[in-house]
């Protein structure tokens, strides 16, 4: 049988649209399938200098630092070069009651995750009614490491090491263009500046080219589009449609501003600030440099002149001096996300809000998917898309869950917003089911059995108890095997936590240090 007589190999992907999302994706494309080699898979990106980029939040999750190392980039030119800082945490204010006589509530959802003495500990934990400390305290060192206003490490550790877990904060625009250079420069990703006039379909109805004013037609095996909200290829071209989620998440636009500082060395807090407003809530991330700020908000719940109104008077002095922008954004995600030849990565496959930072971190990890379940053979490509799908959704569905849980779990009942948050009929079945079982058991390992989940059962537990989610005793003490254990286990947390306290250095100063000197490569 000749072989070569029907060559279906893919030998190109192309990439439309830059960003985060477009780049990310051909920087994993072209690691995993050596684009740098003469034996390997070409990638092309094709991006617009007439799109600005979209964005409404400058978080990350620890998992991208597994990627930065994967790609071979410096955590030391990460910092210098994208004005990043490090984030330990999601500070919640006022998400579990409206503020009262002038007090807010808050608790840490932080990046350090317990082991499997989780288990114990919360269930200890609930225990002491009395004189229990917060849930983030009793489990975890790292949110007495961010009050405190410190680090995640110090400049002695290595790249990419720290003596907690971490993420980062980051200028956007700054990061997609270190991944361009790094995609072109280390990674052999071509780079092409033009617009898409349009896409050229085969009689199969894939994609045969993308017809550019600048390149004429750019034929691929593969088109990967991150081409944002307007979806020109899998939503456009490929009829792909959209399926809207804002019967579970209401918040449909964002305001965001910049914020610059007042005096040079202000403090920088190693977490986002999350604080729940009327109708939505408002972000607030501290880089070296400035603050990034925004407002998430239901435009069914309020107007674009109230939102406005609540973002200022957050702000505060520094609202005259800021320019504030509207983004709309649509709640969903795609019926298919990979579709004959056209695969969507970025605000073209879907978006919820940014709490928990979900949109790079669905984004780098579907990206990451795609590049290592990509076929060599187009052949093939219709079967590894099915299954692609399926992962895919899960994912979405299992954000949208998660991101759910912050809201109708609240006790909050100042506004039309928070009481339809809290509406069961707004709640998804399963998350229904589990919330109904974890009034009777606190969540273990086995309520998230999929390898694919983006969100276990740490996260789960830092909201549900950070929120006071009321769990019966009764299970508690069933369950509850050594006390003594539990609470010797408490102690050494606090303990390590005052020793922590006086080793780490203030935020600032550690980024400064390493703008300054480096870090130690691995």
């Amino acid at each position: 049988m000749d072989n070569n007589k029907h060559d279906d190999a893919i030998k190109h992907v192309l990439v439309v649209g830059g960003g985060t999302a477009g780049w990310l994706s051909a920087c994993h494309l072209a690691k995993r399938l050596r684009a740098n080699a003469a034996d390997g898979v070409r990638v092309t990106l094709l991006e617009s200098e007439d799109i600005p980029t979209i964005g409404v939040g400058e978080g990350t999750v620890p998992a991208i630092r597994q990627t930065l190392q994967h790609l071979g980039i410096s955590e030391t030119d990460f910092v210098r070069e994208c004005d990043a800082s490090f984030k330990q945490s999601i500070k919640f204010v006022d998400w579990l009651h409206s503020p009262r006589g002038g007090e807010s509530h808050y608790y840490h959802h932080v990046f350090d995750y317990p082991d499997n003495r989780c288990a114990d500990l919360t269930r200890f934990w609930l225990s002491q009614l009395e004189k229990r400390s917060s849930y983030a305290d009793a489990v975890s060192v790292q949110g007495r490491i961010c009050d405190r206003g410190l680090g995640p490490k110090d400049i002695t550790h290595p790249e990419f090491e720290g003596a907690t877990s971490y993420a980062y904060h980051l200028d956007a625009a700054k990061f997609a263009r270190l991944l361009t250079r790094h995609a072109v420069e280390k990674l052999g990703v071509r780079h092409l500046l033009g617009n898409v006039q349009r896409a050229r379909l085969g009689e199969d109805g894939a994609i045969k080219a993308v017809v550019t004013d600048r390149h004429g037609d750019v034929e691929a095996d593969l088109f990967v589009d991150c081409t944002g909200f307007s979806s020109l290829l899998l939503g456009q071209a490929l009829g792909v449609g959209f399926i809207d989620r804002r019967d579970v998440l209401f918040a449909d636009y964002a305001l965001a501003a910049q914020v610059p500082y007042t005096a040079p060395d202000t403090p920088i807090p190693s977490f986002t600030i999350a604080t729940a407003q009327e109708s939505g809530w408002t972000w607030d991330i501290g880089l070296p440099a400035r603050r990034g700020t925004g407002y998430v908000y239901s435009s069914a719940h309020t107007d674009h002149a109230r939102a406005e109104d609540t973002f200022r008077h957050y702000l505060g002095s520094e609202a005259e001096r800021v320019d504030v922008r509207r983004i709309p954004m649509k709640v969903g995600y795609r019926e298919q996300f990979w579709h004959k030849n056209c695969v969507a990565i970025g605000l073209s496959q879907g978006f919820v809000e940014p709490l928990e930072a979900t949109g790079i971190l669905v984004y780098d990890a579907t990206a990451r998917m795609l590049a290592e379940t990509l076929p060599a053979r187009t052949s093939v490509m219709d079967l590894v898309a099915r299954q692609f799908n399926r992962h895919v959704r899960y994912t979405w569905d299992r954000v949208i869950e998660f991101i759910k849980l912050h809201y109708c779990i609240s006790r909050r009942d100042d506004s039309d917003f928070w009481l339809d948050n809290r509406d069961p009929a707004t709640i998804p079945e399963a998350l229904r089911d589990k919330l109904q079982l974890w009034r009777f058991q606190p969540p273990t390992e086995y309520d998230f059995p999929s390898k694919l989940e983006i969100f276990n059962l740490p996260n789960y537990l830092y909201v549900l108890y950070g929120m006071e989610y009321e769990t019966s005793l009764a299970a508690i003490d069933r369950h509850l095997t050594d006390c003594r254990v539990a609470e010797t286990q408490c102690a050494l947390i606090a303990d390590v936590s005052g020793r922590l306290s006086g080793q780490l250095p203030p935020h600032r100063e550690l980024i400064e240090k390493i703008r300054r000197f480096g870090l130690q490569k691995i």
